[in-house]
Order: C-alpha cells, then structure tokens, then sequence
C-alpha cells in the first residue's frame, strides 16, 4: 500500500484542495477537522454524505440528499437518567413540555420511562403556552406553535433530550396555530390540523420540517377534514392521524375517521378506518410503538355538560382498519401530555375536572389497565408529551 505523508495540500486560493478516491485511511492519533461553519454558510450543492461541523447546533451533521437535507450526527444514546424519582436509572427518557397551571407556563418535566416515580424538573421551553403539538427524532424534541395569552403562536422550540437545560429556537411553522398534533420519524417531523391565527372551525393543514436542520416548515397536504385535537402515531414510515372536533364552541362536531399518510412524501391523508369512540382532544404527543398506536383518553368538549373518557384505544399500524378497546385508565382524564417506549405508554397531566398532575403508565406490548407512574412537579393541563423512543424512531 502507498503512504503519502503531507501538512497541507490546497489549491492557489486556498479554497479546496485535490480529491482523494479508493479506500483511504487515516491514521494519526490526534484528530482532523471537518469544514466549519453556521447553518447559514452550508454549501448549496453539496454531494450526499458531504460533512461538516454546525457551529449554531454545535453538532457533526451530514448531507443525506436534497429531499431530507442536512442531518445531525448522532453520537448520544437512548438510555438515560442519572437523576432521582422517576430517573434512578436507565431507559428511553420522556419529556413533558409548557401547559396551563393554571395560566400559561413554559415547564419541562422528564422521566425515565422503564421506572417509577415523580417526575423533575428538566428546564423551561422557550415561550409559556399551552402545548399540543410536539414531536421528536432521536435526539431533540420539538414544540410546535401553541396557545399564549395573547394568541396562538407559530414558533417551534426545541430541547435536546441528553442535557438537562432551556430550550432554543427552532424556527416558524407555515402560520399561528394551537390545537394541532404532531408526528415524526427519525428525521422528519409534522404538524396536523389545529386552529389559525383566531379561532376557527378548525384547520386541515399538515406541514413539515427536517428535524436535523433549523428553519421554517413547509406543506405536507391536507387532512380529509377541518380538525382540532386528532391522536397521532406512527411507525418508520406512516404517520396515523384520528379523531378531534371541527367546530368551535357551541356547535361542537366530534370525528371518528382515522387518516393515514407516508412521512416521508407529501400529500393528502387517506382513509385508515374508525376510532370505535368518537373523541376530541384525544392526547398531545404520539403514544406508540412500531407496531401500534394508541389513542388515549380524551373529551368531547364543548358540549354541556362536557364528558372525560378514561379508554384507551389501540390500532395496528401498518394494517386498515378500526380501533379496538385495549384497557382503561386509572381515572378519567382530558388534555393530557403522552409519550411513550416500545413497551411502555405514558400519560400525564390533564383534568378531571380539576387540573391534575397524575402519571398513568400501561403496557403496550399486552393490554390491559394503567397503573400509577407518579407525578409531575405541578398539575397541569395541555402538556406535550414527546420521547426518545416512539414506534416511528
């Protein structure tokens, strides 16, 4: 094998240097340095598997082709914990973000799935809302728009899931919103449905960001209906979306159709079947595994008087079809944050009336009733759940 041993090779102006082809080895035992830049200065045509180091998201990220874009390297892993409560030791971590405590607040709550116990504090987002839609890759979660006091909002935050810490800004869905749902795999996360900027009959737009790369969101297609409150789920490849209400107060329309949709295209939802309880408000985060997805409690406001459900309804994922009655919970419940593990599914918060600050947890590989979890560090209703171990990772 040939060996060339140099300090620097460049072109005249010092802005690239020769292509090296065949296998290549490297083998010195200090380190090398990747182009350095900040999102703004990514190259605009670069080759797939093209890298470098982001200086605003202070990660290796790389190219994966012009529809998924610039993704980050992930170096972290899936089990984590290290804390007290809920957090004593080692597992997919769940993150439960903003609310109404009562008013608008911007907490973020974790766990650690596999365990039992209270949650803890894990920081604050970036803006005090209540929270619907959320999602996340590996890595990071997601707050997408919500509700402040003075009206919905479009901005997304995130928060990485191994660093206890704040939140930071992500960047702008298509337009204000609350009331939405969100959805992802381990690169792309979605929006669906929701209210605009005032409240409306509601909205049928899904949208979509590449979660490894900030920025604005841009248009998926439609649900088949106006809908506020769906329960989302999904697997590596398709996104379920069901359930919700389409009218505003005093008129109220609960839906039972379930759409489908393949995350990583774009396009219209199509029929999947039917939740067999009509529900709204369903849960805010996606509880599933990569088999199943699970529609958990929910209400039927703003009826008078307004009825909690305390089921928990499942389908299969990668089938058409109904729901299916898979157990209860320990007490009815609307409004609550979901997320969940392969084996576990979580709910906190909500109301029944009263706010709550209860944890439910049941299984989702054999079904059954929930069980206490814990609490989290305040009640609170309109939580986004979101976890590092969804059915669509």
């Amino acid at each position: 094998m040939s060996e060339a041993r140099v300090n620097n090779l460049s072109n005249e102006s010092n802005t690239g240097g020769p292509t090296i082809t065949g296998i290549t080895t490297f083998s010195g035992t200090n380190y090398f340095v990747p182009p350095v830049g900040n999102t703004a200065e990514r190259p605009e045509n670069p080759e797939k598997g093209s890298l470098r180091f982001n200086t605003d998201s202070k990660h290796l990220e790389y190219f994966r082709g012009d529809t998924i874009g610039w993704v980050d390297v992930e170096a972290s892993h899936y089990e984590l914990g290290g804390g007290t409560g809920s957090n004593t030791g080692l597992g997919y971590r769940g993150l439960f973000i903003n609310g109404f405590a009562p008013g608008q607040v911007n907490t973020v709550d974790y766990i650690t799935i596999s365990t039992m116990g209270d949650a803890q504090d894990f920081g604050d987002s970036t803006i005090k809302v209540f929270q619907d839609g959320v999602c996340s890759s590996r890595t990071r979660s997601f707050a997408l728009g919500g509700s402040s006091p003075s009206g919905q909002l479009k901005e997304i935050s995130t928060n990485v899931f191994a660093s206890l810490g704040n939140g930071t800004d992500f960047g702008d869905m298509l337009d204000n919103n609350y009331g939405n749902r969100g959805l992802s795999d381990a690169t792309r996360g979605l929006s669906a449905g929701g209210e605009g900027p005032s409240p409306s009959a509601g909205l049928n737009v899904i949208e979509y960001f590449t979660m490894g790369s900030t920025g604005a969101t841009k248009d998926f297609g439609d649900l088949s209906g106006l809908r506020i409150g769906v329960f989302t789920s999904m697997n590596s490849t398709r996104g379920i979306l069901g359930g919700g209400r389409t009218a505003s107060p005093g008129t109220p329309a609960h839906h039972s159709n379930i759409d489908y949709i393949t995350i990583q295209t774009t396009g219209n939802g199509t029929d999947f079947g039917d939740l067999y309880l009509a529900v709204s408000d369903v849960q805010s985060g996606s509880c599933c595994n990569a088999t199943r997805g699970y529609a958990v409690a929910g209400y039927n406001w703003p009826t008078s008087p307004e009825t909690l459900y305390n089921v928990i309804q499942y389908i299969t994922t990668a089938t058409l079809g109904n729901s299916q009655d898979w157990g209860d919970l320990v007490t009815t419940r609307g409004g609550g944050g979901v997320c969940s593990s392969p084996t576990r599914g979580i709910l906190a918060g909500g109301y029944n009336p009263g706010l709550t600050n209860n944890i439910d947890c049941f299984s989702l590989v054999t079904s059954g009733n929930a069980v206490d979890f814990g609490d989290l560090s305040q009640a609170r209703r309109t939580v986004g759940g979101v976890s590092n171990g969804h059915g669509g990772l």
